[in-house]
């Protein structure tokens, strides 16, 4: 009989023994059949009992893990306890597996709680087991996750990689060296989300901790994500070692088997050790990442203010450093961090407007249909974390170079990529916290450089003045470039006008909820005058959003913007749909899945791709083709989880940084395209809406797919 189906049906998985299969085949083979209560039922002798026991679900996972102890972590059968008694007050527990001391032998080393399948029940449980014996260590795994907590205080367990093996102390194991090989070899969000580790520690520390949340997480997230940049520089040598020291065909992840252990110790005391680590005292940890979180704002300017330090005490810190330590931020395309900060911008801020990060995935398909150029100004008006502006730049410097692999950890960018960055790329964004997450990946991409920009977009009018406020001098060069791109570039009685811009791109998802009802806001825009002639007055923002987005744009500019179904259907709106096509060709309409932005709203919404009328670029017909998609492989499940692609074991597939690849048919994940018409093609999915759409735009001569 095979574990699978013993595990059907239960809420127990496989998943983190995948990487031991010898001890899943071991235990299969040591499964006896037999006839009980009318029904064939599988028995095995337990590994440290050596008694015979029935092969339930949970004791599949009890059994794996066992083994696990035994043979990868060295610990001795004589060591290990099952079904353990806990006295909690006056009632008797029972803990799954019990590791004693090794000098105390009545003393609890390590606790092991496999019972529960709900994280958050299983996890108390734990805490409570380790705080009613004093046991230093726990592990809580239910077969598709497993998380390890070393005890620092009855109140709070800090989140550990591992645990030690057999002969290594404690803290030795605490303290040790910890590169970014290690981190990338441990990374935690192969099991969890980013938003899944801020959401524990919330609840662990920070609702106790009396600071603020969003502010003491983004110190910490912007720390560690300064501590990677440091070691951005190790990336290439990791990639440059395992291609000429490792056997052909090797990658990074094979440095964590056995059998490539002194290739691992061998590059990796080469590499720079992390600062961003739980190693040392409370106050030795503090001072670190305080010393670390001061360069960071030296490195990266305008994002806090002058003097920021922790409001964190150094043994909340010490915590909050575990929970974030092992886990890698910067990866292929920054959702690890948007998921993470779409949980910490407070719901109701956000919410009410209408506004939700927009998919990295949607914004990818965007971006490759719209092919940016390194030549081309380009802006996000509602940029949020900054999705288009990062991913316009990814696609930019991979055309000036097609084979790099770390496009944004690596310290040493060509004066190219610098100059797109600081000279081409802009984001507007009126929520202060949302344009501090994007100007911080935009500091990152553009060398200590960006045009992120605290604007409201639509009331343009209040812009004159802005310069002269001290609250602004985060932006003045951003606001400086800016005004570079006006088209009426003079200034008339001590005022500058802001109507209209000279931008190639611009790709926007605009709020769509909610009205705006400011009568001097809508006198500003054709389309709000209807509304106030009509005796309606207020207009919905996403509407002000389409005129303004035109007005950014210069003749033969072409904009994709995210907007609700509603638009390109209701008979309400057919003079909406009339103003587009008299200033722009439509060159697309791909309809989105309704799960696109759960679990937020399940608002059906689509993109509309546009490009204005210019004699040269885009010359003005009355009859052209226009291309429609419509994604059919969701992304998201009703309830907003990503859904992902597998093979056909049920793993999830990964891409070539080793990410899960989600399952949709926006694009195809693998492949990228030069000007020229070159195609790189990893072969990692199909074809999508993307590839079909650059066809059309080919054969439709399209001027930025037919080189004009």
């Amino acid at each position: 009989m095979k574990l699978n189906e013993i595990l059907s049906g239960s809420a127990y998985d496989l998943a983190v023994f995948t990487k031991y299969p010898h001890h899943i085949d071991d235990l299969e083979n040591a499964i006896s059949s037999r006839i009980s209560r009318k029904k064939l039922t599988p028995f095995v002798t337990c590994y440290v009992r050596n008694k015979e026991i029935q092969l339930k679900p949970e004791e599949v996972i009890r059994q794996l893990y066992l083994r696990v102890l035994v043979n990868e972590y060295g610990y001795a059968q004589s060591r290990i306890k099952i079904e353990y008694p806990i006295s909690i007050g006056r009632s008797k527990k029972r803990v799954d597996i019990a590791i004693m001391d090794a000098e105390r032998t009545l003393s609890e080393y390590i606790l092991v709680e496999l019972k529960s399948p709900k994280f958050n029940d299983g996890k108390k449980q734990l805490h409570s087991y380790c705080n009613a014996t004093g046991a230093p260590l726990g592990v809580w795994s239910n077969g598709k996750s497993i998380e390890y907590y070393q005890r620092t205080d009855p109140n709070y367990f800090a989140d550990l990689k591992d645990i030690p093996k057999s002969g290594v102390s404690l803290s030795d194991f605490i303290n040790r060296r910890y590169t970014i090989l290690d981190l990338i070899l441990g990374d935690k969000l192969r099991e969890k989300t980013l938003k899944g580790f801020i959401t524990e520690l919330e609840d662990e520390v920070l609702a106790n901790a009396g600071v603020n949340v969003f502010e003491e997480s983004f110190k910490l997230i912007f720390t560690k994500l300064y501590d990677e940049f440091l070691s951005g520089g190790n990336m290439d040598a990791l990639d440059m070692f395992v291609k000429y020291r490792m056997p052909k065909g090797s990658n990074v992840y094979d440095l964590d088997k056995k059998e490539n252990n002194e290739f691992y110790e061998e590059i990796n005391a080469d590499l720079r050790p992390l600062d961003f680590s739980n190693a040392g005292t409370e106050t030795e940890v503090y001072e670190r990442i305080d010393n670390l979180f001061q360069d960071a704002q030296r490195k990266w300017k305008g994002i806090f203010a002058e003097g920021s330090k922790f409001n964190l005490s150094a043994a909340h810190l010490k915590i909050c450093v575990s929970y974030l330590q092992n886990i890698k931020l910067f990866n292929s395309n920054l959702d690890v961090v948007d998921d993470a900060f779409e949980h910490l911008i407070n719901k109701d801020s956000k919410g009410e407007k209408g506004q939700y990060f927009t998919p990295r995935y949607v914004i990818d398909m965007c971006v490759k249909m719209l092919h940016p150029k390194q030549h081309e100004y380009l802006i996000d008006t509602a940029a949020g974390s900054c999705g288009f502006p990062m991913h316009a730049i990814f696609h930019v410097w991979r055309t000036l170079n097609p084979n790099a692999q770390h496009l944004l950890t690596a310290q040493k960018k060509t004066k190219a990529q610098n100059d797109y960055v600081q000279e081409k790329v802009f984001a507007l964004d009126f929520d202060e916290r949302t344009v501090r997450v994007g100007k911080t990946l935009n500091l990152i991409a553009g060398d200590g450089k960006t045009n992120v920009l605290k604007l409201n977009t639509l009331d343009y009018e209040r812009w004159n003045g802005l310069r002269k406020a001290d609250n602004w001098r985060p932006y003045r060069d951003g606001f400086e470039n800016l005004e570079k791109l006006r088209v009426d570039d003079k200034t008339r009685d001590g005022k500058r006008n802001y109507h209209q811009f000279k931008f190639d791109v611009l790709m926007a998802n605009p709020p769509f909820a909610g009205d705006i009802k400011d009568t001097r806001v809508l006198a500003k825009y054709e389309l709000g005058e209807k509304a106030l002639n009509s005796k309606k007055p207020k207009m919905g923002r996403d509407i002000l959003f389409i005129e303004r987005n035109l007005d950014f744009l210069k003749p033969g500019g072409r904009m994709a913007i995210v907007l609700p179904q509603g638009r390109f259907n209701n008979a309400s709106d057919k003079r909406i749909r009339e103003y587009i096509a008299e200033r722009c060709r439509i060159l697309a309409v791909v309809g989105l899945h309704g799960n696109t932005f759960k679990p937020h709203t399940g608002t059906k919404t689509s993109v509309l791709f546009v490009q204005k009328w210019d004699d040269t670029l885009c010359p003005k017909v009355e009859d052209y083709n226009i291309f429609f998609a419509t994604q059919q492989s969701s992304a998201k499940d009703n309830s907003g989880t990503i859904i992902y692609e597998t093979d056909t074991n049920g793993n999830r597939k990964k891409d070539q940084n080793n990410h899960d690849i989600i399952k949709h048919d926006l694009f195809n994940h693998g492949k990228f395209i030069l000007d020229d018409g070159t195609e790189i093609d990893k072969g990692e999915t199909q074809d999508g809406i993307a590839e079909a759409f650059i066809e059309f735009a080919k054969k439709e001569n399209l001027s930025f797919w037919s080189g004009k």
